[in-house]
């Protein structure tokens, strides 16, 4: 349960004490987050090899659209809007929640991926 934690809060899946990454971007100045290559603490490689977080595009779009369902049935369920009202709150959801999609689809791909070493 710890590590499920430690996913949400963006941390080393090897000591489940530091960051992930060490920015996390500004969207309004469209600087994307910064990830960390190593762990601080227990040295951990977060940034395996070239192509290996083009899995995490796949597990981002996923995010993506389980939200857009949720936030389009809220709407449809709150709110008395047009179709295209609908849409441009969807589009600009995406757009503010980009930033978040981006370093927590990274975190779960290298959870996924990460292998408890047993001593």
């Amino acid at each position: 349960m710890s590590s499920v934690l430690s996913m949400f809060k963006g941390k080393c899946p090897s000591c489940e004490s530091e960051n992930v990454f060490h920015s996390k971007g500004n969207l309004m100045l469209f600087k994307i987050p910064k990830m960390e290559d190593r762990c601080k603490k227990c040295n951990y490689k977060l940034n395996k090899e070239t192509g290996f977080f083009t899995g995490a595009m796949y597990v981002c779009y996923g995010l993506v659209v389980a939200e857009l369902i949720m936030l389009y049935l809220v709407l449809s369920a709150i709110f008395e809007l047009s179709l295209l009202q609908k849409y441009i709150g969807l589009v600009l959801a995406v757009f503010l929640i980009s930033s978040f999609n981006f370093r927590f689809s990274r975190i779960i791909w290298i959870y996924i991926f990460h292998k408890n070493k047993l001593s």
